[in-house]
Protein backbone atom coordinates (compact mmCIF):
# COMPACT_ATOMS: atom_id res chain seq x y z
CA UNK A 1 0.00 0.00 0.00
CA UNK A 2 1.35 3.39 -1.00
CA UNK A 3 1.60 6.05 1.67
CA UNK A 4 0.09 9.39 0.74
CA UNK A 5 2.12 12.43 1.69
CA UNK A 6 -0.27 15.28 2.35
CA UNK A 7 1.07 18.75 2.84
CA UNK A 8 -1.22 21.01 4.76
CA UNK A 9 -1.46 24.56 3.49
CA UNK A 10 -2.97 27.19 5.72
CA UNK A 11 -4.19 30.34 4.07
CA UNK A 12 -4.25 33.36 6.28
CA UNK A 13 -6.22 36.39 5.23
CA UNK A 14 -4.36 39.56 5.93
CA UNK A 15 -6.13 42.04 8.16
CA UNK A 16 -4.91 45.05 6.23
CA UNK A 17 -4.49 46.21 2.67
CA UNK A 18 -0.84 47.12 2.79
CA UNK A 19 0.57 47.98 -0.59
CA UNK A 20 -2.79 48.67 -2.18
CA UNK A 21 -3.18 52.16 -3.52
CA UNK A 22 -6.96 52.12 -3.28
CA UNK A 23 -9.37 54.43 -1.48
CA UNK A 24 -11.86 51.61 -0.91
CA UNK A 25 -9.17 49.50 0.78
CA UNK A 26 -8.09 52.44 2.96
CA UNK A 27 -11.69 53.13 3.95
CA UNK A 28 -12.27 49.46 4.79
CA UNK A 29 -9.26 49.66 7.08
CA UNK A 30 -11.10 52.30 9.10
CA UNK A 31 -14.74 51.27 8.98
CA UNK A 32 -15.03 47.91 7.24
CA UNK A 33 -15.31 45.75 10.33
CA UNK A 34 -18.82 44.55 11.26
CA UNK A 35 -19.08 46.10 14.72
CA UNK A 36 -17.65 49.40 13.53
CA UNK A 37 -20.35 49.76 10.87
CA UNK A 38 -23.07 48.93 13.39
CA UNK A 39 -21.66 51.43 15.88
CA UNK A 40 -21.72 54.08 13.16
CA UNK A 41 -25.31 53.15 12.31
CA UNK A 42 -26.26 53.58 15.96
CA UNK A 43 -24.48 56.93 16.27
CA UNK A 44 -26.42 58.21 13.26
CA UNK A 45 -29.61 56.96 14.99
CA UNK A 46 -28.75 58.97 18.11
CA UNK A 47 -27.02 56.42 20.36
CA UNK A 48 -24.19 58.16 22.22
CA UNK A 49 -23.29 56.28 25.40
CA UNK A 50 -21.21 53.15 25.88
CA UNK A 51 -23.89 51.29 27.85
CA UNK A 52 -26.49 52.08 25.20
CA UNK A 53 -24.25 50.78 22.39
CA UNK A 54 -23.56 47.66 24.40
CA UNK A 55 -27.24 47.04 25.15
CA UNK A 56 -28.32 47.66 21.55
CA UNK A 57 -25.58 45.67 19.83
CA UNK A 58 -24.87 42.94 22.35
CA UNK A 59 -21.19 43.25 21.51
CA UNK A 60 -18.55 42.28 24.07
CA UNK A 61 -17.46 45.28 26.15
CA UNK A 62 -13.79 44.91 25.20
CA UNK A 63 -14.65 44.80 21.49
CA UNK A 64 -16.92 47.83 21.80
CA UNK A 65 -14.28 49.73 23.74
CA UNK A 66 -11.59 49.05 21.14
CA UNK A 67 -13.87 49.97 18.20
CA UNK A 68 -14.96 53.23 19.85
CA UNK A 69 -11.33 54.08 20.68
CA UNK A 70 -10.33 53.48 17.06
CA UNK A 71 -13.13 55.69 15.76
CA UNK A 72 -12.04 58.43 18.17
CA UNK A 73 -8.35 58.00 17.24
CA UNK A 74 -9.24 58.28 13.55
CA UNK A 75 -11.26 61.47 14.12
CA UNK A 76 -14.59 59.92 13.12
CA UNK A 77 -16.06 60.25 16.60
CA UNK A 78 -15.22 62.55 19.47
CA UNK A 79 -15.50 61.64 23.11
CA UNK A 80 -17.30 64.19 25.33
CA UNK A 81 -17.56 63.99 29.09
CA UNK A 82 -21.13 64.18 30.35
CA UNK A 83 -20.50 63.23 33.98
CA UNK A 84 -17.62 64.08 36.32
CA UNK A 85 -17.71 61.42 39.06
CA UNK A 86 -17.34 58.82 37.92
CA UNK A 87 -16.12 60.15 34.60
CA UNK A 88 -18.55 59.11 31.86
CA UNK A 89 -18.43 59.97 28.20
CA UNK A 90 -20.61 60.05 25.16
CA UNK A 91 -19.56 59.71 21.55
CA UNK A 92 -20.46 62.23 18.87
CA UNK A 93 -19.82 62.33 15.16
CA UNK A 94 -17.19 64.75 13.93
CA UNK A 95 -17.46 66.38 10.52
CA UNK A 96 -15.31 63.52 9.21
CA UNK A 97 -17.82 61.08 10.70
CA UNK A 98 -20.82 62.93 9.29
CA UNK A 99 -19.18 62.62 5.86
CA UNK A 100 -19.84 58.86 6.13
CA UNK A 101 -23.61 59.42 5.96
CA UNK A 102 -23.86 58.90 2.17
CA UNK A 103 -21.94 55.62 2.52
CA UNK A 104 -24.34 54.32 5.16
CA UNK A 105 -27.39 55.50 3.21
CA UNK A 106 -26.11 53.66 0.13
CA UNK A 107 -25.78 50.48 2.20
CA UNK A 108 -29.27 51.01 3.63
CA UNK A 109 -30.74 51.52 0.15
CA UNK A 110 -29.01 48.40 -1.19
CA UNK A 111 -30.12 46.37 1.83
CA UNK A 112 -33.71 47.63 1.57
CA UNK A 113 -33.78 46.61 -2.10
CA UNK A 114 -31.99 43.26 -1.91
CA UNK A 115 -32.08 41.99 1.68
CA UNK A 116 -35.29 43.24 3.32
CA UNK A 117 -37.99 40.75 2.34
CA UNK A 118 -40.53 42.33 4.72
CA UNK A 119 -39.70 45.87 3.65
CA UNK A 120 -37.30 48.46 5.05
CA UNK A 121 -36.76 48.18 8.81
CA UNK A 122 -36.33 51.97 9.00
CA UNK A 123 -37.68 54.81 6.89
CA UNK A 124 -35.43 57.82 6.44
CA UNK A 125 -37.45 61.02 6.03
CA UNK A 126 -36.71 64.63 5.23
CA UNK A 127 -37.42 66.71 8.36
CA UNK A 128 -38.70 69.55 6.20
CA UNK A 129 -41.51 67.86 4.30
CA UNK A 130 -41.66 64.18 5.28
CA UNK A 131 -40.49 62.89 1.92
CA UNK A 132 -38.10 59.96 1.78
CA UNK A 133 -34.41 59.95 0.87
CA UNK A 134 -33.94 58.68 -2.66
CA UNK A 135 -30.92 56.96 -4.20
CA UNK A 136 -29.44 60.35 -5.08
CA UNK A 137 -29.56 61.57 -1.46
CA UNK A 138 -32.38 63.97 -2.28
CA UNK A 139 -35.91 64.19 -0.99
CA UNK A 140 -38.32 62.28 -3.22
CA UNK A 141 -41.06 64.80 -2.42
CA UNK A 142 -39.49 68.27 -2.65
CA UNK A 143 -36.23 67.44 -4.44
CA UNK A 144 -33.94 69.11 -1.88
CA UNK A 145 -30.45 67.59 -1.54
CA UNK A 146 -30.22 66.02 1.92
CA UNK A 147 -27.53 65.54 4.54
CA UNK A 148 -27.50 63.66 7.85
CA UNK A 149 -28.74 66.81 9.60
CA UNK A 150 -31.81 67.04 7.36
CA UNK A 151 -33.36 63.66 8.14
CA UNK A 152 -35.09 61.64 10.83
CA UNK A 153 -35.80 57.93 10.92
CA UNK A 154 -38.84 55.97 11.98
CA UNK A 155 -39.72 52.28 11.99
CA UNK A 156 -40.56 50.92 8.56
CA UNK A 157 -42.70 47.96 7.46
CA UNK A 158 -39.82 45.54 8.09
CA UNK A 159 -39.26 46.74 11.67
CA UNK A 160 -41.57 44.18 13.25
CA UNK A 161 -39.93 41.38 11.26
CA UNK A 162 -36.53 42.40 12.62
CA UNK A 163 -37.81 42.57 16.19
CA UNK A 164 -39.52 39.17 15.93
Amino acid sequence: MKQLNVTRITLVLKRDYEGQNCSIARTLELIGERWTMLILRDVFLGVRRFEDFQADLGVARNVLSSRLARLVDEGILEKRRYQERPARYEYRLTEKGIDLWPVLISLVKWGDKHAAASGPPRIIEHRGCGGQVNDHLSCDRCGQPLTARDVITRPGPGASAVAA
